[in-house]
């Protein structure tokens, strides 16, 4: 190989399995189940009936709508990066229980949903999310949003760009690349980018509740903690103790509904205090 051919050789192979490495840990992001996979006999124990939409970008979109006359609230619960809806069934029980609707929402790629999942495309979905409930009838004042683990980064988005009732994120994160360092030190972060939350916090208007296991193993106490401290007040943090990523809502038990039910008061007129003793 001569030393022109070298020279051009070299970086373009560089950059090429920069680029496979990039694409590869960007698709590692999701890990969408889709349907028959899953446990779709809860949705007649919930009493959930389907939703049909679509997003901007025309993409047919999949729920369950699980109405609750307590309150006048109804949730968007926004999920995390694996599984689809049905997994989701401690959340809707119990936010449901707590006194909200509750919409669960398959993002693009997951359970019924069309399409292949994207950070635009979950926003998009999101977006779509809140427009149904506008369409119901609630107002902006009456929804609130309700990110887990990944689905923290799309609640922070909506709700920095669409005003809500409130902002409910459990294992939530600063961003994808502070993650992914935490992971893989300084190499991740070059792989893996976006879901930002930490620079959108701020532009949040709505009240906030932060819940998180203090045994998180795959997004940082910590993490969650920073992204706290940068959103603006009211606000209250929950340290869930002994709750890792995947257990927080069977560990937390009757607490988990008390602490949603005690926010969603909040919301109309009560106190939202900024400590925790449990």
């Amino acid at each position: 190989m001569s030393r022109v051919t070298r020279t051009i050789s070299l970086p373009l192979l560089a950059a090429c399995g920069y680029g496979a490495l990039y694409y590869s840990a960007n698709r590692a992001v999701y890990y969408p189940m889709k349907y028959p996979r899953g446990v779709w006999d809860l949705q007649a124990v919930l009493e959930a009936s389907d939703v049909w939409l679509r997003s901007a970008d025309n993409v047919r979109l999949h729920g369950w709508w699980i109405p609750s006359g307590k309150s006048g609230l109804a949730t968007l619960f926004l999920h995390g990066n694996a599984g689809n809806i049905t997994h989701r069934y401690e959340h809707a029980r119990s936010i449901r229980q707590a006194g909200s609707a509750v919409l669960l929402l398959d993002y693009r790629g997951y359970g019924k949903s069309r399409g292949r999942p994207t950070e635009k495309g979950l926003f998009l979905d999101a977006e779509a999310g809140f427009r149904h409930l506008l369409e119901r009838g609630y107002p902006p004042e009456r929804i609130v949003v309700h990110g887990e683990s990944l689905g923290t980064a799309v609640a922070v988005r909506l709700a920095a760009r669409h005003p809500c009732a409130g902002l409910v994120l459990e294992a939530p994160f600063t961003s994808a690349a502070e993650v992914a360092g935490r992971i893989l030190p300084l190499l991740g972060p070059l792989l893996v980018r976006g879901f930002d939350s930490l620079s959108r916090i701020g532009q949040v208007k709505a009240p906030l509740l932060v819940v998180h296991g203090d045994r998180d193993m795959t997004i940082p106490f910590e993490l969650g903690r920073k992204l706290f401290e940068a959103a603006p007040e009211p606000k209250v943090f929950w340290k869930v103790e002994g709750a890792d990523h995947n257990d927080l809502v069977s560990v937390a038990g009757a607490r988990y509904e008390e602490r949603l039910m005690l926010f969603y008061a909040s919301l109309s007129g009560g106190p939202l205090t900024t400590t925790s003793r449990r």
